[in-house]
C-alpha cells in the first residue's frame, strides 16, 4: 500500500467511526456518542474543537491531515515520500510521545544549533530517540483505540 493510499484508508476509517454516532438526550442538551472501532473519536473531536455534524469524508481527509502534522489534505497527498514517512512514524509511536511535543522537540534543536533538518534526518533523530527507546514518554492519550488496527 502507497502511503497515500493508507492515509486515504485512515480517512474512511475515521468516517466509518463517526458514522457510528447516536444522538442521546438529556432534558434539554443533545450530545452525541460513539462505538468507534479506530480511532478515539470524542478525544479527536474536542481536542481538534471539530463539529460534530454533517462530517464528510473531506473533513474526515482534511482531520487526518491535521492529526499526521499537515495543515491540510492538500498538503498531505503532495508530500514527500521521507514527510509520509516521518509524519506515519509519529503517528505509530504517539504513546511514546505527542506531535505537539515532537514539533517542540525539533524546533528546540533547529533553534539550538542555529539549522532546518531535512525529514530524512528528522526520521533518523525520530527513530534513535523515540522509537528504539522502550517505554512511553507521552503523559497525553492516544487517538488510536488499537495501534494495531489503524
Amino acid at each position: 500500500m502507497s502511503p497515500v493510499e493508507y492515509f486515504k484508508l485512515q480517512a474512511k476509517n475515521l468516517l466509518k467511526d463517526y458514522k457510528t454516532q447516536k444522538p442521546v438526550v438529556e432534558g434539554e442538551f443533545t450530545y452525541y456518542e460513539y462505538s468507534p472501532t479506530y480511532f478515539d473519536i470524542d478525544s479527536i473531536f474536542v481536542d481538534y474543537n471539530w463539529d460534530e455534524e454533517n462530517f464528510t469524508l473531506m473533513k474526515a481527509q482534511h482531520l487526518i491531515a491535521l492529526l499526521y502534522g499537515f495543515d491540510k489534505w492538500g498538503d498531505l497527498i503532495n508530500a514527500s515520500n521521507a514527510e509520509l514517512e516521518l509524519a506515519k512514524l509519529v503517528w505509530d509511536n504517539q504513546h511514546k510521545i505527542g506531535l505537539e511535543d515532537w514539533n517542540s522537540y525539533v524546533w528546540g534543536v533547529e533553534a539550538e544549533n542555529n539549522l532546518e533538518l531535512d525529514p530524512e534526518t528528522k526520521i533518523e533523530i525520530f527513530t534513535k530517540v523515540f522509537v528504539e527507546v522502550d517505554g512511553h514518554h507521552n503523559i497525553f492519550l492516544d487517538y488510536r483505540l488499537n495501534r494495531y488496527l489503524v
